[in-house]
């Protein structure tokens, strides 16, 4: 027993003065007991004595064993810990409270056992819902731990920091947490990392609705926008209220360049534009009203949120002068990109409708002097912007998931002529190449949908030929082996397009199906002039050779660059020396006019 009220003079960081001095007395108590009435019954004079001294402590107390077996609570501990004296002595710690193994209690209790010191520390416990503040001290005996419940004060914290922090009428963000998180972002994008963009959103007649419906109905206007707000954006993006009637949407990580985040920016202002169509319940009347949305985007080269703030507090004026209820960018220049991006889009999806694309055909000529086969290339023929260029819609198409029914279109095309051409002697043995993108080959039913058209169509897979290009292959490279291989078995050909202009491809060429390599035209164009560019040139046939490969050179336009590659060893060209892509009526009479592998 005095080993026990040593142990509790030891802790007296838990006691107040008067208990302290109380605890003392005990101990000199039990001392000059045990001389004159024997050890049995002072300890137990003296026991009941100590239970009152710790039942006295207003904050709950426990003891362990060294085998974490409970061997002490008071009141306070049972009446916090919902854990009645007489089931849990000696009972173990860990089984009473298992969801607390491993987590900061346990961690922090065998610290103070293992290394012989007091810890102390703050933890909320979730199945209790309890918040308390911990100190624990060890000892020969175990561990005597006192815990105060902490809740108020934290509730207390948290309150100061809703209102620190966070609007009170809507629960979102402040103004000055909008701050700290824009200017956190801000300082992201000059270490290299992602633009973003804010929305500066403003109610339009928000005034007239308060003065004609009273403030307490703007108030809960104000509330239901946050939530059609909120449920614009995704969980990770900031919805914050600054005042009034003004919100902003704070977005991150939305694209690697500002026309990326541009764009996803102007999707979300164009959704938030939509979910003011339908009428705001107000005190169950149904209530209109509209936004406008001023967008302005920040990158590394921004100077600070407050231009931020003001550019897009700008964008949002312009918006309202353009009669309300819409959206406009603080850049001009961006502005009229997103909308020609926007225009371009809409004419795509008619295009598909309407059937304006046409496959052109660049012809490929071997070392003989005969045609051997063709690369098909898409062009679009718009009734208004004319011819457009590949090069313009082929990543917008990319972008919005519309290049695979566009690319489906192109190999059914490509192997409809296959299927006429083998009825000719002349042509029949011509092979035609067709463009792969990556989102088109890496989506899952790819390899369906090519066995579906060489089905349908009759057309023999020895004659058709896919172009893949190096990034294709950055991603699921055993996939698209796999794909390819699928492909290869059913007699397909394989042209890796472009080499050296991408990704590398050196660790993993010699495992792809691949029958031929195409030399891309900017080695062909400046290899006369640039020794680097002719020895990629050379580099890329040496080592079609040493696998086995065909090599094909693009980009072909004089007779010097023919006397260039021919001489160093290629035997297959592609370019304007020999013809520029012909739509189908005008390859059929270069056809006419040509040598083929037939003859």
């Amino acid at each position: 027993m005095v080993a026990v009220i040593s142990f509790y003079a030891a802790t007296i960081d838990f006691f107040d003065d008067e208990q302290v001095v109380l605890l003392n007395k005990l101990a000199d108590d039990l001392a000059f007991g045990l001389n004159f009435i024997g050890q049995a019954e002072a300890e137990s004079r003296l026991a009941k004595r100590l239970t009152n001294t710790l039942e006295s402590i207003t904050d709950a107390f426990i003891m362990v064993d060294r085998d974490w077996n409970f061997t002490y609570l008071n009141s306070d501990a049972e009446r916090m810990l919902f854990c009645p004296r007489n089931e849990v002595l000696g009972t173990n710690i860990w089984e009473r409270f298992p969801e607390a193994v491993d987590g900061k209690f346990y961690q922090e209790y065998h610290k103070a056992i293992e290394q012989n010191c007091t810890v102390s520390f703050e933890e909320y416990y979730a199945p209790l819902d309890l918040w308390v503040e911990i100190r624990a001290y060890p000892s020969d005996e175990g561990l005597a731990i006192y815990f105060a419940d902490i809740g108020a004060r934290k509730a207390a914290e948290a309150e100061i920091n809703a209102l620190a922090f966070y609007d009170k009428l809507t629960s979102l963000p402040n103004r000055q947490l909008l701050l700290n998180r824009l200017d956190h972002a801000i300082g992201l994008c000059k270490l290299g990392d992602q633009p973003g963009a804010v929305l500066f959103i403003d109610l339009d007649n928000f005034k007239s609705i308060n003065d004609t419906r009273g403030h307490d109905k703007g108030d809960l206007l104000l509330q239901q926008v946050a939530k059609r707000l909120t449920s614009a954006v995704r969980a990770t993006d900031t919805v914050a209220r600054i005042g009034g009637d003004e919100y902003i949407i704070l977005l991150e990580n939305h694209g690697r360049t500002n026309d990326e985040v541009a764009l996803s920016a102007k999707d979300i202002a164009e959704k938030v534009i939509e979910s003011f169509h339908e009428p705001f319940d107000i005190a169950g009347e149904p209530q209109y009203s509209t936004c406008s949305i001023g967008i302005a985007i920040f990158d590394d080269q921004t100077v600070s949120f407050e231009d931020v703030l003001k550019r897009a507090d700008l964008a949002m004026y312009q918006a309202k002068a353009t009669g309300r209820n819409a959206m406009s960018f603080f850049s001009p220049d961006m502005q009229a990109r997103i909308i020609k991006r926007v225009a371009l889009e809409s004419d795509l999806r008619t295009a598909l409708q309407l059937e304006e694309f046409v496959l052109y055909y660049q012809p490929q000529i071997n070392i003989d002097g005969r045609m051997s086969g063709v690369e098909a290339l898409v062009r679009w023929n718009n009734p208004v912007r004319g011819l457009v260029s590949p090069l313009e819609f082929i990543p917008v198409a990319e972008d919005t998931g519309l290049i695979l029914p566009l690319g489906s279109w192109v190999m059914r095309t490509a192997c409809d002529v296959l299927v006429s051409w083998a009825k000719h002697v002349k042509t029949e043995v011509l092979t035609i190449a067709v463009n792969v993108s990556a989102p088109q080959f890496h989506h899952p039913d790819f390899v369906q949908q090519v066995l579906t058209v060489v089905e349908e169509t009759g057309v023999n897979p020895n004659r058709l030929k896919l172009e893949l290009t190096e990034s294709l292959l950055v991603n699921d490279i055993s996939g698209t082996i796999q794909k390819m291989n699928v492909l290869k078995k059913m007699g397909i050909q394989f042209s890796l397009d472009d080499f050296g202009t991408g990704y590398s491809s050196l660790s993993y060429l010699h495992r792809l199906p691949l029958s031929q390599l195409k030399i891309d035209q900017s080695f062909i164009r400046d290899a006369l002039n640039d020794e680097n560019a002719a020895v990629i040139a050379r580099t890329v046939l040496a080592l079609g050779k040493a696998l086995n490969l065909n090599v094909i050179a693009e980009g072909v336009e004089t007779t010097d660059h023919l006397e260039f590659i021919r001489k160093e060893g290629c035997t297959e060209y592609q370019g304007y020396l020999f013809s520029k892509p012909l739509p189908l009526i005008e390859l059929e009479e270069y056809i006419s006019n040509a040598k083929t592998l037939r003859q």
